[in-house]
């Protein structure tokens, strides 16, 4: 029954090759379409994770702080959850990364006769806890040592950030449905031609005592071989855009192997929804 159903399929695709390539280019373009989002998406969702990689929690110490001191907020502080790692950043470290970094505040800094910068602990958060709320409660358990001066983290920003994540979040997943929907149409009406064009075949099978089930079958796996194919259709043209823009116009990272292969899957799975939903509502109807 499965082997005929798919020669009935295959045969259907070799007596219209024309009416099959539409479809698939159809789905094709409108997948390719929801392929760019996604490989923007995955872009800018590379560029938020690389600049939250920076969120970090400075703590500025006072000058008379003693080596015990400072051990003892070193290991208080690792043993926080939200810790990953730290660093201690001498006076004298300070002072060679403000010269490196300003350059143009060289001689300035060489023409004082003190080092007014303080010694610092650079403190990095897991990626679980680089929310706002997170960096915020670290910050302020690190300001309750009487021997921090100050605690700075850029309080702004990591909102900021926080908050485009989830704006894209949004925004992906709203657009994301919206294109899929537009493919799940073409597709649907692509089998509805196929239907209305085998018309008399399909009568026929019906006076022959052939089921249901049976005659939907063939659609169905067309509808599956062609959403495969237009999802095929749309990888290949999602990397050639993606050949041409990076490097020349953007530095971009190509999507993870996983997206891709769901994408070229989910055309098949598209299209197999598709041919049922287009076959329920039109079989009956035109036969």
């Amino acid at each position: 029954m499965a082997s005929s159903s798919i020669r009935g399929a295959i045969g259907a695709l070799r007596r219209s090759p024309g009416l099959a390539v539409l479809s698939a280019v159809s789905i094709g373009l409108s997948l390719f379409v929801l392929g760019m989002f996604g490989l923007v998406t995955h872009n800018v969702d590379v560029n938020l994770r690389h600049i939250e990689r920076r969120v970090e929690v400075v703590a500025y110490l006072r000058d008379d702080v003693s080596g015990q001191l400072l051990e003892v907020l070193q290991n208080d502080v690792r043993s926080f959850p939200e810790v990953s790692d730290l660093s201690h950043v001498s006076k004298f470290e300070a002072m060679r990364n403000a010269m490196q970094d300003l350059e143009e505040f060289r001689e300035v800094f060489t023409d004082l006769e003190m080092n007014p910068l303080p010694a610092s602990i650079e403190i990095q958060l897991k990626p679980e806890f680089r929310d706002p709320e997170s960096v915020r409660r670290v910050a302020e358990l690190v300001s309750l040592y009487p021997f921090v001066e100050d605690v700075q983290y850029g309080r702004e920003w990591v909102e900021k950030i926080y908050r485009l994540r989830r704006v894209g979040g949004a925004v992906a997943a709203v657009l994301g449905t919206a294109f899929a929907i537009v493919a799940s149409l073409i597709i649907g009406n692509t089998i509805r031609m196929a239907v209305l064009s085998r018309r008399d075949e399909i009568t026929i099978m019906r006076l022959v005592g052939a089921t249901d089930a049976f005659i939907r079958r063939p659609f169905l796996l067309e509808g599956l071989i062609t959403g495969l194919g237009g999802g095929a259709l749309a990888l290949g043209l999602t990397y050639l855009t993606y050949l041409v823009m990076d490097g020349s116009l953007l530095e971009l990272s190509w999507l993870p192997n996983l997206w891709a292969i769901s994408g070229t899957l989910a055309g098949g799975a598209l299209g197999l929804l598709a041919s049922a939903l287009a076959l329920r509502r039109h079989l009956t109807t035109y036969v």
